[in-house]
């Protein structure tokens, strides 16, 4: 797993440091994708009851971004689920496949290294050969965007946007 150099905007709105878990519901398509029903997320309690700043990269829960503010209710069994997103941090979040017949062989962490120029860290999943890209709404845009076009076209790997924003858009 890469070394993750998170920038947490929310400072203020952090009531303590004790993270607590966020579970995500996910619906499976006809092949089984995503591999699980549901995704547990690392969050920050705030101080507004039952409001959460997300701590990590989501590898399947789509429309959500690390350092997204986000509604949350417990169940009977004490589970945090994960609803509406209160304020979006900003971030992007880009699930990239490094293909094992290509060029990086499916590391992961060259898919990490090629990116942190831009400022953008991630996560990978080794089970499932996937990185989990956070982007900052500072990074060069067009470069990373340019990158990951690049990489597809060469065969490094497939790439999907699970959060994007009207600039990542536009780039």
């Amino acid at each position: 797993m890469a070394d993750l150099r998170l920038r947490r905007p929310y400072d203020k709105l952090c009531a303590m440091s004790d993270q607590v878990r966020v579970s995500f519901a996910l619906v499976q398509d006809s092949e089984g994708w995503p591999p699980v029903s549901a995704e547990r997320m690392w969050a920050t309690p705030t101080s507004q009851d039952n409001v959460v700043v997300l701590d990590n990269i989501p590898f399947f829960v789509r429309d959500v971004a690390c350092y997204d503010v986000v509604a949350v209710t417990e169940d009977d069994e004490g589970v945090l689920w994960g609803g509406k997103t209160l304020k979006w941090s900003g971030n992007c979040t880009i699930r990239v496949i490094p293909f094992h017949d290509g060029p990086l062989q499916g590391n992961r962490q060259a898919v990490l290294d090629a990116f942190a120029p831009f400022g953008v860290d991630g996560e990978g999943a080794a089970s499932l050969a996937l990185v989990a890209l956070n982007v900052p709404a500072d990074a060069d845009l067009v470069a990373v965007k340019r990158l990951l076009r690049e990489g597809e076209k060469d065969r490094r790997w497939t790439w999907e946007e699970a959060c994007i924003g009207d600039a990542w858009a536009d780039a």
